[in-house]
């Protein structure tokens, strides 16, 4: 068989684009490979579940593009399905004057994005989430809210089966073969058109078809602390003000689904692609790989990644992870911050020219294969609309 679409991965991007194609051509032959046993076993199920509003982005960026529309189709889909969806909404607070200019930057932002958003007072501030501390101004985002992006992500998968989309599980892409179709540990598989949304590994592949020639995946791991106490200390998502120069956006605290509060996450460089826990799919050639480029940014300290680094390595201290979102609030008890989360590996892609996190989605084409390099946050809430962009735009 010949699939008129092939897409590599199995994660909210890689569904998003199959979603995209069937609704545009309801009779195409597209096919989903996944090399782990379901799909949203990486980023897509590891994520914090925060469906952003988009504030954050420039008016010029993909990601403002597809920020809002994107909070809205999800929010859609949830509803429609009966899903799990928190409404909880968002704070952004300011700890000193600095801090303060920057909120307004991001409120211009968002005026500028179309996104409903709000320069908040004190007083308003503390009707809004009593708990939260600032200095002067706060941000008030009404439009976020948190899903189970696991959840998310198998419904998804579960809708599109019943629509003809094959979706073939513990299928691994191993390499390019010579003509239009690609060798996996099940057999090769031909193709009209390749999407690879591998995440993690889209450089990889990519670089087998002559892409990504600029560009590397740097992981960085992230993972939250939960809060056990029995008392409901906020009720809103709670942001500190985010240094604009890095696409991180420090620690804070989430709301979820099921209403459990949650500090992170952190932004610790990895040292292979999957390196969630211990020495689990550890890969050699990677790690040299990796730590080649990080050993570079380090000596250059390019966007502060040393202090980055210094800094995010101390979070695996539950104590001090715990004292940074601290300041953020009036009154929390530390001593019920006891568990970690399941970590996530942030696939963020780095220009090995200039030596700068890219801070936006970047796609590479030709007539045959399109690539998604950089599908980073907000990418789970940009999915529907950023994945029909992909699809009107280069197949």
């Amino acid at each position: 068989m010949i699939y008129d679409y092939l897409i590599i991965g199995g994660g909210i991007i890689g569904l998003s684009i199959a979603k995209a194609i069937i609704e545009k051509e309801p009779n195409a032959r597209v096919c989903v490979i996944e090399k782990e046993s379901s799909v949203a076993q990486h980023a897509s199920g590891r994520n914090s579940g925060v469906l952003h509003a988009g504030f954050y982005y420039t008016s010029n960026s993909l990601k403002a593009k597809f920020t809002k529309d994107g909070n809205y189709e999800l929010k859609k889909f949830c509803k429609e399905h009966n899903l799990e969806l928190n409404e909880c909404k968002k704070v952004v607070v300011a700890q000193n004057r600095d801090e303060v200019q920057t909120l307004k930057e991001l409120y211009n932002r968002g005026v500028t994005n179309g996104v409903e958003v709000e320069l908040i007072d004190i007083k308003r501030l503390e009707e809004i989430e009593p708990n939260a501390k600032s200095i002067e101004l706060a941000l008030y985002s009404p439009s976020t809210a948190t899903v189970n992006p696991k959840e998310v992500t198998q419904k998804l998968a579960s809708i599109l089966e019943k629509k003809g989309v094959e979706i073939i599980l513990n299928c691994k892409y191993l390499k390019r073969s010579d003509s239009d179709e690609i060798i996996t540990n099940k057999g090769n598989l031909k193709y009209k058109k390749l999407i690879n949304a591998s995440g993690l590994y889209a450089d990889k592949i990519a670089k087998d078809f002559g892409f990504s020639k600029n560009y590397t995946i740097i992981p960085f791991k992230g993972v939250y602390l939960k809060y056990e106490g029995k008392d409901r200390v906020i009720k809103r998502n709670i942001y500190p003000v985010p240094n604009l120069k890095n696409p991180f956006l420090g620690v804070h605290y989430t709301i979820t689904v099921d209403n459990t509060i949650k500090i992170g996450p952190t932004a610790i460089p990895a040292f292979w692609r999957e390196n969630y826990k211990g020495f689990e799919n550890f890969s050699i050639l990677e790690m040299l790989n990796i730590l080649f480029y990080e050993s570079k940014l380090f000596l250059t300290n390019s966007f502060g990644f040393r202090d980055l680094a210094f800094n995010e390595i101390k979070k695996y201290s539950k104590k001090h992870l715990a004292k940074l979102a601290t300041s953020l609030v009036k009154n929390i008890d530390n001593k019920e911050f006891n568990s970690w989360s399941t970590p996530g590996i942030r696939a963020q892609l780095l220009d090995i020219n200039s030596l700068e996190l890219v801070q936006d989605f970047v796609v590479e084409s030709d007539k045959k294969t399109i690539h998604i390099l950089n599908a980073v946050s907000p990418a789970f809430t940009c999915s529907f609309p950023f994945s029909k962009w992909v699809v009107d735009n280069f197949l």
